[in-house]
């Protein structure tokens, strides 16, 4: 790994910090920022959209075809941590779940045809979408093997039937990529499909509510009772759809974790600044040596976090898999995500628990962070196979290493 940043990238992350200290980080502070489920308010959502477009900063993972910035997995580690020091922030650069893990996906495998009718409204910020996986039991969660909803050819089109649940975005997404059964293979039984928000034979059966305050579109239920898709609307080959998956979460389980060191690194700002200031018993709270060593197990948390998080990124860059460097990640940033924002609540106390600080909407999210795209104990088990695989290759520095 090289550490040394390009010119480019730096003045890409100088301009992504200017926006989210200057215009971001005050709107937290006004109540009416907010929308009923706890997000940016939708019409001040299309306003700073506006203003990062005209910084040329929107949807800059996206190929420069495509109107991005063609960022590297590498690129898109150095400026998310930065944009997600707001709680406001992804969203504003389209570069927020399940939006951003949906372009990647569909720029990679998708036909032109397909990427001019289903990409590029959700690159230019027109429409919003969904990835509709996850099923009630005894469906597919963790394991897609599992999934039960299924897809039957009939002439040229594709008859859904199922349910699907936790479909984050559904309730304002206009555009879907489905995984559905199409088969009995364990690796070739699933096929992936984009579908209209309008196409008849489906509906959202419910949003439903969760601790943490939400993303645009909240969690929902669907309900699939003869939706009929056209085969060109069939994205990769039958069979190819756990294909399609792995390479959507692959990178989207990294960019997760990109975005979640900025929250982490906002929780130890905010807590810095308040033991600074702060003073009991005759000290400072920043001087009493309690104090350091919290911060400074949730600063080498972070930066851990961060290294991890940077060798996935190189590892994909370089056009390896880094299945298991990206749960190692996962699991990392995940737990100081949530370590972050415990410890910046003890440490400003009653104020850290009350809404005067982002500090408890960040908590509350931030346990969901150990469950979606695969909870830690799935990623514990991918690293345990890839060193039973490798043995001490595992620890190599890198191919061809001892």
């Amino acid at each position: 790994m090289d550490f040394e940043l390009s010119a480019e990238h730096r003045s890409l992350m100088a301009k992504v910090d200017a926006f989210v200290q200057d215009r971001l980080i005050p709107l937290e502070q006004d109540p009416q920022s907010f929308d009923d489920h706890e997000n940016v308010r939708e019409d001040l959502l299309q306003t700073l959209r506006a203003e990062v477009k005209a910084m040329g900063l929107f949807s800059p993972q996206l190929p420069k075809e495509r109107g991005g910035l063609g960022l590297t997995p590498v690129g898109q580690a150095l400026l998310y941590e930065r944009m997600n020091r707001s709680i406001f922030g992804p969203v504003c650069f389209n570069c927020a779940a399940p939006d951003d893990g949906n372009m990647t996906v569909l720029s990679k495998v998708a036909t032109q045809a397909q990427q001019d009718k289903w990409l590029d409204p959700i690159a230019d910020g027109r429409v919003r979408s969904a990835f509709v996986m996850t099923e009630p039991h005894p469906g597919g969660g963790s394991d897609p093997g599992m999934i039960r909803t299924r897809a039957e050819k009939k002439g040229g089109r594709w008859i859904v039937h199922g349910q699907k649940w936790f479909i984050t975005g559904a309730g304002v997404a206009s555009h879907f990529i489905l995984i559905a059964k199409t088969g009995e293979g364990a690796k070739d039984g699933l096929t992936a499909f984009a579908f209209h928000r309008d196409d008849p034979g489906w509906e959202i059966v419910r949003r439903i509510p969760i601790m943490g305050p939400e993303e645009h579109g909240g969690h929902c239920e669907l309900k699939f009772d003869g939706l009929e898709i056209p085969d060109e609307h069939r994205l990769m080959g039958v069979g190819q759809g756990l294909k399609l998956t792995q390479i959507r979460l692959g990178l989207a389980r990294l960019t997760h974790c990109m975005r979640w060191l900025g929250l982490a690194q906002r929780c130890m700002e905010i807590a810095g600044r308040y033991v600074s200031e702060r003073e009991g018993f005759g000290i400072k709270l920043a001087d009493r040596e309690s104090v350091q060593m919290q911060l400074g197990r949730v600063a080498m948390a972070i930066d851990t976090g961060r290294l991890l998080t940077m060798r996935a990124a190189w590892r994909l860059t370089q056009g390896q898999k880094a299945r298991p460097d990206i749960s190692m990640a996962k699991i990392q940033v995940a737990d100081t995500l949530h370590l972050a924002a415990d410890t910046a609540i003890q440490l400003c106390g009653a104020r850290g628990y009350s809404k005067d600080t982002i500090l408890e909407w960040i908590y509350r999210y931030a346990r969901q962070a150990r469950l979606v795209d695969g909870a830690s104990e799935v990623h514990q088990m991918v690293i345990s196979r890839a060193y039973r695989e490798q043995g001490r290759g595992f620890f190599a520095w890198g191919p061809g290493s001892d």
